[in-house]
């Protein structure tokens, strides 16, 4: 692979089916890009649950912001969690911002699970580096601060300030993060227009683009009964109810995957998901349980009446008998999008540049949950794009990786999109 300097378009990818996954360590630091260099050393950094090392983080990017002579700001949302935001002040501060989001913290692995360290950042001989964090998404953070430092080293400067918000929790829920951040003082001070934050890699040659997202359900279903002893015939126990609640939220889930592998316009971010993801209840062999509770991870798309989703929920839970209750550990109730108009001068800036580089766009709703869906609340138009195409989904999967080229093509994507986003002129909302 040939080598990227600074302001180049890259014109050659990874083979289309993606990079291989062959070959031996390259750990040679000294011969690669100085941005490569930068991006595994903040995937070394482990922000990873349940004890993530914010610390380290935060020093990290004090690091950067020293570096990129940009202010930096530290705002504690709740204790021990910290939003991170530099500010690079347009010409014309009065007019909305735009904000480039990211989280720092990543998910648990399971390491036995991994070809090399997961927070080791190795790179191989293909040039694919491994490492929690690598898609999802500690890339994009760094892009965004490899395309900033660029834009500056050229004495760039466009009409709207460019924030970059560093945020917590994310991969939590966000409760201590984003959710909470939205509703602080420092927020409102951002006086935000617009903002970009993650999205997915694309195993093809289009860059996926997410314009709204599904709404998490955490619910969790209690099931009380009668005890009694093990060896007996038990009537109206708690264990009969719980079989019929799973019965009725996966019989559901059949019909949503039906849905979507019958039609062929559907992505996932069309249909319904369902997954059981706890089972609790028990204390003894011998004995019949009291209550037992069944716990499900529901992502509905914006499509959805919700209302009357909660109605069916309902349904189910008084079929399955007497004194059956629900709860929700997260329920969000937003359906805003973002639009995708080239009417809208947002979207307008972001799709022509992407256009004026070749690149094909795919638009979809997000199929999980990501922090933008506090801002789309507020009324924000909020876009998810991570600049990885030709690679494999990988987030929260075993032996997580980005290609060396992708990642590099990404920065100069964001060398594009920054100056379009913060120079458009006066618009309504303004």
């Amino acid at each position: 692979m040939r080598a990227v300097r600074a302001g180049q378009w890259v014109g050659m990818l990874p083979d289309k089916d993606g990079p291989g996954e062959g070959g031996g360590v390259q750990d040679k630091t000294w011969s690669e890009d100085p941005s490569v260099t930068l991006f595994r050393e903040y995937l070394k950094v482990k922000t990873v649950h349940p004890q993530p090392d914010y610390d380290a983080a935060l020093r990290f990017l004090e690091r950067m912001a020293e570096e990129l002579s940009l202010p930096l700001k530290k705002v504690e949302v709740c204790p021990g969690r910290v939003v991170a935001i530099m500010t690079w002040v347009g010409t014309r501060p009065e007019l909305k911002s735009v904000v480039l989001n990211s989280h720092t913290d990543v998910v648990p692995v399971y390491e036995e699970h991994w070809k090399y360290d997961p927070f080791g950042a190795i790179k191989d001989a293909e040039g694919n580096i491994y490492g929690r964090g690598t898609q999802d998404m500690k890339c994009v953070t760094i892009q965004y601060i490899e395309a900033v430092r660029r834009l500056k080293v050229a004495g760039k400067r466009f009409p709207r300030t460019v924030h970059l918000t560093f945020v917590p929790d994310e991969e939590v829920g966000g409760q201590q993060g984003m959710e909470t951040f939205v509703k602080h003082p420092e927020f409102q001070k951002l006086n935000i227009g617009f903002a970009l934050d993650e999205g997915l890699a694309n195993p093809t040659d289009a860059f996926t683009v997410f314009y709204g997202e599904k709404n998490p359900w955490w619910i969790t279903v209690s099931c009380p009964g009668s005890p009694g002893h093990g060896s007996r015939f038990v009537e109206n126990t708690a264990a009969e109810k719980v079989r019929r609640v799973i019965n009725s939220f996966l019989e559901f889930r059949e019909k949503e995957k039906k849905r979507l592998n019958t039609n062929e316009c559907f992505t996932l971010g069309d249909v319904t998901t369902v997954n059981m993801t706890m089972l609790k209840g028990g204390v003894a062999y011998n004995v019949v349980p009291a209550e037992m509770d069944v716990s499900f991870d529901l992502r509905i798309p914006p499509t959805v009446d919700l209302q009357g989703f909660e109605e069916q929920i309902k349904a189910w839970c008084k079929e399955a008998g007497e004194g059956v209750t629900y709860k929700f550990a997260q329920k969000h109730m937003d359906q805003n999008l973002t639009s995708t108009e080239e009417s809208d001068p947002w979207w307008n800036a972001f799709g022509s540049t992407c256009k004026a580089m070749n690149m094909t766009l795919k638009k979809e709703i997000f199929p999980a949950a990501t922090d933008s869906r506090f801002m789309r609340e507020l009324g924000l138009p909020a876009i998810g794009f991570s600049p990885m195409n030709r690679t494999p989904i990988l987030l929260h999967d075993h032996n997580e990786y980005l290609n060396e080229c992708v990642f590099l093509q990404g920065i100069q994507v964001y060398e594009r999109l920054v100056p379009a986003l913060a120079s458009i002129g006066t618009i309504p909302l303004d």
